[in-house]
């Protein structure tokens, strides 16, 4: 269902001002993706920014953002709104102007161009959620599994190896001391609060250019976790995510993960009969097998290997894995990428749905170094799950180890 909502323009961040100037900002300026010097020169960046934000903050917003480096925080996302998971951090709702205009430019700089624009878009259609009073009518919670389904996105029934959480648990694990799992809610208390205000920042581990930390911002629908250390970067593990999925602002129609749908299906569609049966799996996916709460999980490969592609379908899994690997900096993203050709021949596409675009399918992407999951809720094509991982690099594992 398509939502056709439309909102003015939101103060907010004043991201669609500034979409464009910065990215073909961040486009002119930035050095060969491939380079270290391109990528340290990129943290170099985006410690300034993360610094001016905190020059603008007192000692209570200060205390507000900073978290340590290891502690329950890394592990505290989720896809559900305000109300029904509680994060911490700064509250874009509790700051100034001036404060959102320098949270603005800190995920300019770490984000590239198509990625701020899709972490926009998410946002506003959580603005079109709350001005329209939430979810769906008649559907599950906005940000909810499908009804009967587990919470945050976890695995479907016997899902995978090890188990999921337990029913009713939240996503990310146990509820924080005192939370209870649920977090700020409307005038009264309680109630599942949407929009732009309730997404959060924090850092962890003071700003460095040399020693690690992670910057995260989240809030309903949309979870990045970028680590950095130097010239290293992983933006594993994260989540983004829409709802709606369509909807019409200042005269437009916004898709948020428009690509990540349409490339998939195109791809699906450009297999030949023997290619797609071997993608095609024999029993159905309804949401994200590794979701929120699923760290340190793992599941067996399926569906179609890519040695088994031509190399224009290689090309266009490539493209399509690029929609969450090129989110981050391009000059993080550029070795990423390299990174997963690298592992192309080991790399499955699996598929479970209708092939038909339009029809609410799920499909995978898995390698050695990576997951990606594609998930439509309540078997409609509005409400979106996405999640992005890589096993051996999640939080920055492979260098922040001690």
């Amino acid at each position: 269902m398509r939502s056709h909502v439309r909102i003015a323009a939101v103060a907010g961040l004043g991201l669609s001002l500034t979409v464009a100037a910065t990215g073909l900002a961040q486009r002119a300026a930035t050095p060969p993706a491939t380079s270290p010097g391109a990528a340290s020169d990129t943290t170099t960046r985006i410690v300034a920014a993360a610094q001016a934000l905190v020059a603008t903050l007192d000692d209570a917003g200060r205390a507000k953002v900073q978290f340590p480096f290891e502690g329950p925080q890394k592990t505290r996302w989720s896809n559900f709104p305000s109300g029904i998971f509680h994060r911490e951090g700064l509250r874009l709702g509790d700051l100034t102007p001036a404060q959102r205009t320098a949270v603005n430019t800190l995920l300019s700089t770490a984000l590239s161009r198509d990625g701020y624009r899709k972490v926009t878009e998410i946002m506003r259609g959580d603005e079109v959620l709350r001005a329209g009073g939430g979810g769906p009518r008649g559907g599950p919670p906005a940000g909810g599994p499908p009804a009967g389904g587990p919470p945050g996105g976890g695995p479907p029934a016997g899902g995978p190896p090890g188990g999921g959480p337990p029913a009713g648990s939240p996503p990310g694990g146990a509820s924080p001391a005192g939370g209870g799992g649920r977090g700020r809610g409307g005038p009264g208390g309680g109630g599942v609060v949407f929009g732009q205000d309730e997404y959060y920042l924090a850092f962890l581990g003071t700003p460095s250019t040399t020693a690690p930390w992670m910057l995260q911002f989240g809030g309903h629908h949309l979870a990045i976790n970028l680590t950095l250390a130097g010239s290293q970067a992983s933006m594993a593990p994260s989540l983004p995510a829409a709802q709606p999925a369509s909807y019409t602002f200042e005269g437009r129609t916004v898709r948020p993960l428009d690509n990540e749908n349409d490339k998939a299906f195109a791809l699906i569609n450009a297999l030949d009969d023997t290619q797609r049966k071997e993608a095609i799996l024999g029993s159905r996916v309804a949401d994200l097998v590794l979701g929120p709460g699923q760290d340190g999980r793992t599941i067996q490969p399926e569906g179609i290997r890519a040695s088994s592609l031509s190399e224009a379908q290689q090309s266009m899994l490539v493209d399509l894995v690029r929609e969450w690997a090129g989110i981050q900096n391009d000059a993080f993203a550029g070795p990423r990428m390299a990174e997963i050709r690298t592992n192309l021949p080991q790399t499955y596409f699996a598929w479970s749905g209708p092939t038909t675009n339009g029809s609410a399918a799920y499909f995978r992407v898995q390698g050695p170094t990576l997951l990606i999951e594609y998930a439509p809720q309540g078997g409609g094509v509005d409400h979106i799950h996405t999640i992005y991982r890589d096993p051996t690099n999640d939080y920055g594992a492979k260098f922040t180890r001690k």
